[in-house]
C-alpha cells in the first residue's frame, strides 16, 4: 500500500518569525501555529543591540526552542530574511562570527525535529510576526494583554560560548 503523499505533511506546525532593529531598540516577533489552528504569539524585547538579521535569528531560535518544549515533531518556519533562510538551508556560508554562532545553535536544535524546513516568504505574507516584532520595540508592549512578552537579557548564542580548555 502506497503512503499518501500528504501523510508526511500531516501534523506540521507553522512558525513565522520576524526581527526588528530600530532606534528605540531591538526585538522580534514569532507566531507558532499548531496543525489544528491553536496559535501562540510572542513579542521578544532585547536588552541588547541586535541587527535585523540577529533579531531574526533570535526569533527563529526562541520559536524552535518553544516548539521543542511542546514536543513538536514537524515544523515549517518562515522568515522574510534572505540571509537567515539562506544560512539555515545551507545555501549560504556564514561569514560573520555572530552568524556562525547562530547557525551552530540552529544546527543543534535541528535534531529535536523529524521535519524542519525554513522557508523564505515575502514580508507581506509575514504581517503578524512583523507587527509583533515592531510591538516589541515600542512602549505599547506593557499595555498589551493578549501577547506573551519575553525579555532577553543577552543573545541566545552567548550561552553556547564554550571555552576550549586543553587538559594535560
Amino acid at each position: 500500500m502506497e503512503e499518501d503523499p500528504s501523510e508526511s505533511e500531516r501534523g506540521i506546525w507553522k512558525l513565522s518569525v520576524d526581527g526588528s532593529s530600530c532606534i528605540t531598540g531591538s526585538g522580534a516577533g514569532l507566531v507558532l501555529t499548531s496543525p489544528g489552528g491553536w496559535t501562540l504569539e510572542y513579542a521578544l524585547r532585547f536588552s541588547f543591540n541586535a541587527t535585523n538579521n540577529e533579531a531574526e535569528w533570535e526569533a527563529l531560535i526562541v520559536g524552535l526552542t518553544i516548539a521543542k518544549h511542546l514536543e513538536v515533531q514537524k515544523i515549517e518556519a518562515s522568515s522574510d530574511s534572505q540571509l537567515v533562510v539562506g544560512l539555515a538551508s545551507g545555501e549560504y556560508e556564514a561569514r560573520e562570527d555572530s552568524m556562525v554562532k547562530y547557525l551552530s545553535h540552529f544546527q543543534s536544535l535541528k535534531s529535536a525535529f523529524k521535519v524542519l524546513r525554513v522557508l523564505k516568504i515575502p514580508r507581506a505574507e509575514n504581517a503578524r510576526a512583523d507587527q509583533l516584532s515592531k510591538l516589541a520595540t515600542t512602549e505599547e508592549l506593557e499595555k498589551n494583554q493578549t501577547v506573551l512578552v519575553d525579555y532577553l537579557d543577552r543573545p541566545t548564542i552567548s550561552e553556547v560560548d564554550v571555552m576550549d580548555i586543553d587538559l594535560p
